[in-house]
């Protein structure tokens, strides 16, 4: 180890001694449930090191090997450019992993042996690390909001993988069409025009987590159906623009070819 290594660990422990002390005096000591427990006094200092070493948190995405609900989190690992590691599990080991995960279910995420679960939770945690979720708290509260309503659209397209009658898919697609996607098409066309007529993101001046939660919805339908955007100029045109977005653009050109 050399010499500028070996003082940036020294100083980077000086940082971390200092913040856990810090951390100790601030807790109040009269109250036994606002005092620091050793175990987060040890996170305390290993974040510190992390920071002051640059050295990024070890970050995996389990989930199939597939797009899916995970694939909203990859893009924005992408747009951000954090490094992770792309866990795909087979649909023939998913039994005998599915007792190892938080609740039963994919994704979930892993940082630095942490385990998180629930993708919009996922996806929002990535988003705060990756500057995606607006520049103020309403703003980040729009973009919420625009994710629920996608969210709420998406689930209701598992038919599309379940249904195996070939007429009563029909009927469920036709039924769906006019019941959930024309009516979520014509309010988030009427909520991106709203923002800067439609030229930019669907929320302020910069893309969010929403932005890409709606192409990836859009990428869904199109994959579909690729006409249904055609009366829809603006989602069409903002799709445009999401995928190339830096880090987006290179993602879709190299990610891993799967039916869904």
């Amino acid at each position: 180890m050399g010499v500028s290594s070996s003082s940036s660990i020294v100083c980077a422990v000086i940082v971390a001694v200092f913040t856990a002390s810090a951390l100790l005096l601030y807790k109040p000591a009269f109250h036994s449930a606002s005092v620091c427990s050793m175990s987060e006094i040890l996170s305390s200092i290993s974040s510190s090191i992390q920071s002051h070493l640059g050295m990024a948190p070890k970050t995996k995405l389990f989930y199939f090997d597939a797009r899916g609900r995970a694939e909203p989190i990859r893009w924005i690992f992408a747009y951000g450019g954090q490094e992770y590691e792309d866990v795909r599990i087979s649909h023939a080991d998913w039994p005998a992993v599915k007792a190892t995960t938080p609740n039963g279910q994919l994704p979930y995420l892993e940082v630095d042996g942490k385990a998180l679960a629930e993708s919009l939770a996922i996806a929002r945690y990535a988003a705060r690390k990756n500057g995606l979720v607006g520049k103020d708290d309403f703003e980040a509260a729009q973009a919420d909001a625009l994710v629920d309503i996608v969210s709420g659209a998406a689930t209701g397209l598992s038919f599309l993988w379940t249904e195996k009658d070939p007429a009563k898919l029909a009927e469920l697609k036709a039924n769906f069409v006019k019941v959930v996607i024309q009516p979520v098409l014509k309010k988030l066309e009427r909520d991106l025009h709203a923002n800067n007529n439609g030229e930019g993101f669907f929320v302020g001046a910069k893309p969010t987590w929403a932005d890409l939660y709606v192409v990836n919805f859009l990428d869904t339908l199109a994959a579909w159906d690729a006409t249904f955007l055609d009366e829809y100029k603006e989602l069409k045109a903002h799709s445009q623009r999401v995928h190339e977005l830096k880090g987006i653009k290179e993602w879709l050109l190299k990610r891993p070819v799967t039916a869904n």
